[in-house]
C-alpha cells in the first residue's frame, strides 16, 4: 500500500512539472518552418546585441557636464557640439529606439534625461534648437541664423522624432516633435503668391511636406495640411517646378526629400481635398514620367542628381537613397493603380541581387549601406520580388562587419543609420515580435506562413519574460488612412487586433490556448529553459 502511495505520487509531480511528457510534436511541415524560424533567431541576437554595442559605445563619448554625444569624434570642432541636423536627427533618436526595445532602465533614465537637456539648452527660437557647443557652455554661433534653425529642426522632426512616434505612439519625444513644428511656422520667412512658407530649400522643404503629411493625420489639425498645400503649390503650380524649373535635381538625399515629400502630400489630398488632388494629379505624373525618363540607369536604379530639363545626368554615381524616392512611386501607385509607377520599384528590387552586392553606396558608407538597405527591405515587404531578400541578408552582413570593437561603427552621426535599418531588418525577421526583458543569448525569429505566425525562441540560461506583438501602427498611432511607404518607416508584419481571438499552440503544452487580441498586446508570458527551444503558432 505504501509502495503504491509514493508511486501515484510520483506519478503527479511528473504530470505537473511536465517531465515525463515529451514536447509536442508538430507536423513535417511545420518543423521545417520552424527550422527557417530558428535561423533567422541567430541573426536577431547578432544584429540586436549590435545596436545595444553602439549605444553603449556612443555613450562613453558623451559630454561630461551635459550628457549630450558630440556630432562626430572625427574632428575637433564636431567632437565640441550637438547640432539638431546630425546628432539629434540621425544618431541619438536610435540610440532612443535601441533602448526602447533592449534596456528600458536606459530608456527611462538616461534616453529622457538627453531630451531635456537638449530642449533645455538648446532651444533657441521658442522651442526651436540650435547648435550647442561643449566648450562654450552654450550656443556655438553668436548670431541666430533662422534659416540654419530651420533646417536643423525640419531634419530632426522628419528624420528622427517621427520615426520615434512611428514605434512608440504619444510620448515626450512627439511633445518635441509638435512644439518644433508649431514654433517652425511662426517664423516662416520665405513670402510666395501661395502663403508664407519655411524655406526655399527643396531639401528642407521636402523634410517638411513629409512630417507635416503625416503630423496632420496624427493630429486631426488642419492647420498641417494647409502649411503643406502652401508648400505643394509652390512646387506644383508656381514656377518652382522639380523637372521644370530646377537647374539639377538631386535624386539622391539633400535634395530627393522634395520628391517623395510631394507624393505623400498627394496622397493626404486623395482622401480629403479633391479639389486639391485634381490640381496636384497631372503635375504629379508629369514630376515622375520625367524621372522615369532621364534619372535611372540601365538597372532601373537613380542617379545622384540630374538635369531635368536637358535630360542628362549630373552625377552619374547611383544614389543610395534609390528607396526613398521610389516610395513616392508606390504611394501614387497604390492610390491610383497605375502600373507604370509600381513596375519601377520592381526592376530596382530585381536587379540589386544579381548586381549590387556590396555595391559602393557613397563610398563603402555604412550610412549608404543603411540607406539603400532599408529602402529597399521597405519597398520588399510590400513587393517581395525573388531574390531581393537575398540581397538584403547579404549586405546587412557587409554594414555589420564595419563596426568596430568599442561598438562605434564610422565615429560620426551617420552611425545611427546603422542601428536604425538592423532593427529593422530584425523586426523583419522577427515579424515585428520581440522579448522583454532583452538578454544577448536570447534568440527569436519568425515565419508568416497562410497568416498563421511560427516562433522559435531560445536561451542559453533560464529566462522568463514577455513575448510582445506589433500592433496595426500607421492606425493606431499615425491614423494614416493608407500605409504608404515611408522613410526610417518600422514596417508592420504580423499585427494583433485587439477585439480578434488568437490560439497559441506551443510545443511545450498539449492544449492550444485561446486569447483575446487585447490581452496579447500586453504581451504573452513565457519561460525559457536553459538549452531549450520554445516553438509557437499563433493563429
Amino acid at each position: 500500500m505504501k509502495t503504491r502511495v509514493i508511486l501515484i505520487l510520483w506519478i503527479l509531480i511528473f504530470s505537473f512539472t511536465g517531465c515525463n511528457k515529451p514536447d509536442r510534436t508538430f507536423p513535417e511541415e511545420s518543423e521545417k518552418i520552424f527550422t527557417e524560424a530558428g535561423l533567422k533567431g541567430k541573426d536577431v541576437n547578432e544584429g540586436l546585441n549590435r545596436c545595444l554595442k553602439f549605444v553603449y559605445g556612443w555613450l562613453t563619448l558623451a559630454d561630461s557636464a551635459t550628457g549630450l554625444i558630440p556630432r562626430n569624434i572625427n574632428d575637433a570642432p564636431s567632437k565640441d557640439i550637438w547640432n539638431a541636423k546630425d546628432c539629434a536627427a540621425d544618431n541619438y533618436p536610435f540610440m532612443v529606439l535601441t533602448s526602447a526595445l533592449l534596456d528600458r532602465k536606459l530608456f527611462d533614465g538616461k534616453m529622457m534625461e538627453m531630451l531635456r537637456t537638449e530642449t533645455k539648452l538648446t532651444s533657441r527660437l521658442g522651442t526651436l534648437p540650435d547648435t550647442y557647443s561643449f566648450s562654450k557652455k552654450g550656443f556655438a554661433n553668436k548670431d541666430t541664423v533662422i534659416a540654419d534653425i530651420i533646417f536643423g529642426s525640419a531634419e530632426y522632426v522628419k528624420d528622427g522624432l517621427i520615426p520615434l512616434f512611428e514605434w512608440l505612439g504619444p510620448s515626450p519625444w512627439s511633445e518635441r516633435m509638435i512644439s518644433i513644428i508649431d514654433d517652425s511656422w511662426k517664423y516662416a520667412p520665405v513670402k510666395t503668391p501661395f502663403g508664407n512658407i519655411i524655406s526655399d530649400d527643396p531639401e528642407v522643404n521636402g523634410d517638411m511636406l513629409q512630417s507635416l503629411s503625416r503630423i496632420y493625420w496624427i493630429t486631426g489639425d488642419k492647420k498641417y495640411l494647409e502649411f503643406a498645400i502652401r508648400i505643394g503649390d509652390y512646387y506644383l503650380l508656381g514656377n518652382n517646378y522639380p523637372t521644370r524649373n530646377f537647374k539639377v535635381l538631386r535624386l539622391r538625399d539633400h535634395g530627393c526629400e522634395i520628391v517623395s515629400g510631394l507624393c505623400e502630400l498627394y496622397a493626404t489630398v486623395s482622401f480629403v481635398n479633391q479639389d486639391k488632388k485634381k490640381a496636384y494629379q497631372q503635375p504629379v505624373y508629369e514630376m515622375l514620367d520625367r524621372i522615369l525618363e532621364v534619372g535611372r540607369n540601365a538597372d532601373g536604379l537613380l542617379y545622384n542628381s540630374v538635369d531635368p530639363v536637358k535630360g542628362t545626368p549630373v552625377n552619374e554615381g547611383i544614389a543610395d537613397n534609390f528607396g526613398y524616392t521610389l516610395n513616392g512611386f508606390y504611394t501614387v501607385y497604390l492610390l491610383d493603380k497605375i502600373e507604370k509607377y509600381r513596375e519601377p520599384v520592381i526592376k530596382a528590387l530585381g536587379v540589386l541581387n544579381e548586381k549590387y552586392r556590396n555595391y559602393a553606396w557613397e563610398g563603402k558608407s555604412s550610412d549608404g549601406y543603411a540607406d539603400a538597405i532599408e529602402g529597399a527591405l521597405n519597398l520588399f515587404v510590400r513587393e517581395p520580388v525573388p531574390t531581393t531578400n537575398q540581397w538584403i541578408d547579404s549586405e546587412i552582413k557587409v554594414m555589420w562587419a564595419k563596426q568596430q570593437p568599442s561598438g562605434i561603427i564610422e565615429g560620426w552621426h551617420g552611425d545611427g543609420n546603422f542601428a536604425r535599418t538592423t532593427i529593422m531588418y530584425c523586426l523583419w525577421k522577427t515579424q515585428g515580435t520581440y522579448l522583454v526583458p532583452w538578454r544577448n543569448d536570447l534568440e527569436i525569429g519568425a515565419v508568416t506562413n497562410e497568416n498563421d505566425l511560427y516562433i522559435t525562441i531560445s536561451a542559453k540560461e533560464d529566462w522568463s519574460g514577455k513575448l510582445m506583438f506589433d500592433r496595426n501602427r500607421h492606425t493606431d498611432f499615425m491614423h494614416l488612412p493608407l500605409d504608404w511607404p515611408r522613410i526610417n518607416q518600422f514596417p508592420e508584419y504580423f499585427t494583433i487586433v485587439k477585439d480578434k481571438n488568437y490560439t497559441v499552440a506551443s510545443n511545450k503544452f498539449t492544449k492550444d490556448q485561446v486569447f483575446m487580441g487585447n490581452e496579447l498586446m500586453k504581451g504573452y508570458p513565457i519561460e525559457i529553459k536553459k538549452g531549450t527551444v520554445l516553438k509557437l503558432i499563433i493563429k
